[in-house]
């Protein structure tokens, strides 16, 4: 099967748009606020609540970060307005990492004081390993102000438990997710196995120590554990939520809100789905497998 996925995930650049739009659509909101906001409704009558991504990253002119400042201003009001129960992740290089830290820093404080306003919170999404030191170093410096503001730590890392080590102190509110960029082997974790065992010991540690932790998974063996965790240390629900990828699973999303826990699906929507899907899909190309495999099913009336 890998073979069929890389085979895919090297075709994608050249697959028509349409046909892209078909594989994603599942997966993103749309193209409007709008879009997201119905969803997020229906997520929240279904018991779960929810992350808004606007899509875009790696940009290259500060305009075009300036406006999703602004975009995102507009969701968090959306959000206050309709009575949702979520909250923004953003990318720093959407913010413009890539064009100078200080102009990406203000841009991320900037919607985190407008959240703050709101009552809301602020999740700093972590991108490829040449962002994981600004992205910290921003995050610790927002920490020192306020306390709605979270970022991301991936468990292929090598680094990953030193740096949960480093902000369990603050106790700082992590998703821990496994990671989905293509690093070079001195600096992740090649071996599935190695980067599940690195999870659940960085979970642990999370969790022990008292740290608010989004589990960022969609493997059954990694929730199981997560269970485990919960049950032996008797934790309550508002001290952990699951986070699941909008589209992904829709079956054990239920199970997992059904038994009692906190649920909160990753909800992108923008003009920039394209790019994404393709990003997405060639950094990952399991996924793209994975994709089809589920579109099938769909159309043969497998899944719901």
């Amino acid at each position: 099967m890998n073979w069929f996925n890389k085979l895919i995930s090297i075709m994608l650049p050249f697959v028509p748009k349409p046909i892209v739009g078909f594989f994603s659509k599942h997966y993103i909101a749309g193209d409007k606020l709008s879009d997201a906001i119905t969803l997020v409704k229906d997520l929240n009558k279904q018991q779960m609540i929810a992350t808004i991504d606007l899509l875009g990253e790696e940009v290259k002119e500060k305009e075009h970060s300036i406006k999703a400042v602004e975009q995102y201003q507009e969701v968090l009001h959306a959000i206050h307005q309709n009575k949702l129960d979520a909250n923004i992740s953003l990318k720093p290089t959407h913010m413009g990492l890539k064009i100078d830290q200080g102009f990406c820093y203000e841009n991320i404080r900037t919607l985190v004081v407008a959240a703050h306003k709101l009552n809301n919170f602020v999740r700093i999404d972590m991108e490829d390993s040449t962002c994981i030191d600004d992205t910290i170093e921003m995050y610790l410096q927002l920490r020192k102000k306020f306390d709605n503001v979270g970022t991301v730590l991936q468990s292929y890392m090598r680094r990953f438990i030193n740096d949960i080590n480093m902000l369990i102190p603050l106790k700082a509110n992590l998703r821990i997710c496994k990671g989905i960029y293509n690093e070079k082997r001195e600096i992740a974790y090649k071996d599935k196995s190695i980067i599940n065992y690195n999870f659940n010991y960085g979970m642990e540690r999370l969790l022990r120590n008292g740290c608010y932790i989004g589990i960022a998974t969609h493997d059954e063996k990694l929730v199981w554990n997560a269970l485990r965790l919960i049950d032996l240390l008797q934790l309550k629900p508002d001290q952990y939520e699951f986070q699941m990828l909008l589209g992904v699973d829709h079956e054990l999303r239920r199970i997992i809100v059904n038994s009692g826990h906190r649920l909160r699906v990753y909800v992108p929507f923008g003009t920039d789905w394209f790019g994404y899907s393709i990003r997405r899909l060639k950094e990952n190309p399991a996924i793209a497998g994975y994709i089809i495999g589920n579109i099938f099913d769909r159309i043969l009336g497998r899944k719901q």
